[in-house]
């Protein structure tokens, strides 16, 4: 049975969840899903407006998934804000929040995962251990529990676009996942429900991070070594007050290994420079796309 927060449909379990999704299918109607850990803001709402926009009905779900934090991550801490979430969704018109507690993802007993193979070993697969075996799973549980048309997911968390493209193609789940453009700050900082954790003075430098991208997907275009606009890249980061930098990277837009030096300048296809830094005890995260010859 269905429950409302305010003026939205909400289903606790994947039962109820599937009974709404039924309902509407037998009106031959196209289903998209978004899904979410929480925490609205503009970025998510974009989700949302690109999936009323290709679907009849829009399903969010909300789950702060336990598995893809590590031992010493922000699970704890991580915001969280189920009345005002469910406000937004209504007011950007979702039809409905999926909102399960972990015992329905996780039931006594579980204990498969879905690995997210090579595309999860670089970048943030080698400084987050295990988690995107963890996004893997929770996200393919998800494909499976809502059985949507298309899925929803920002480019900002990149490389995790790609892996669950992966999964989708590999494992058969008919369902077209759709990657929706990054929502930044007027300054460029790109949105994130982890940007709360800024100090006013962090704050004032976590655009560099964004200005850094663009300075080297400019250098790279112009026929820079990739690894040596990463490595100008990562000075800058720590030059604008960074504490650490994880990586800059600048990788073929599909499978993530790094551009090299070469025919074209290593830019014979689509590239991506991804970037993780720190600001104090906030990691954040952003890329950008690196044009194809071909598309400069």
């Amino acid at each position: 049975m269905l429950q409302k927060i305010g003026a939205l449909p909400v289903a606790r379990d994947i039962a109820a969840l599937r009974r709404a999704v039924a309902e509407w299918r037998r009106a031959g109607t196209v289903v998209a899903l978004v899904p979410t850990m929480g925490a609205l803001h503009r970025g998510h709402l974009a989700l949302i407006a690109h999936a009323r926009a290709r679907a009849d009905r829009v399903v969010a779900s909300i789950f702060v998934n336990p598995t893809q934090f590590g031992p010493h991550e922000d699970f704890g801490r991580y915001p969280r804000d189920e009345e005002g979430d469910a406000a937004k969704l209504a007011a950007a018109s979702c039809d409905l929040l999926y909102a399960p507690e972990a015992a329905e993802m996780y039931p006594a007993g579980f204990s498969t995962t879905v690995s997210a193979g090579a595309l999860a070993e670089p970048l943030d697969g080698g400084f987050r251990p295990g988690h995107f075996a963890g996004v893997a799973t929770v996200v393919t549980k998800l494909l499976l529990q809502a059985r949507p048309d298309l899925a929803c997911f920002g480019e900002k968390d990149y490389q995790q676009l790609q892996i669950i493209r992966r999964i989708a193609r590999d494992l058969d789940i008919d369902c077209a996942i759709d990657g929706v453009a990054i929502v930044r700050e007027p300054d460029g900082l790109a949105l994130s429900s982890r940007n709360a954790y800024l100090t006013p003075d962090e704050r004032r430098i976590a655009p560099a991070l964004h200005r850094m991208l663009s300075d080297a997907v400019a250098r790279v275009t112009a026929g820079a070594v990739p690894q040596d606009a990463a490595a100008a890249g990562a000075a800058a980061l720590l030059q604008a007050g960074f504490a650490k930098v994880d990586y800059v990277a600048l990788c073929d837009a599909e499978t993530l290994q790094p551009l090299v030096a070469g025919k074209g300048g290593g830019r014979d296809r689509p590239g991506r420079a991804l970037a993780a830094a720190w600001l104090g005890k906030t990691r954040l995260i952003d890329n950008q796309a690196i044009p194809s010859r071909a598309g400069a």
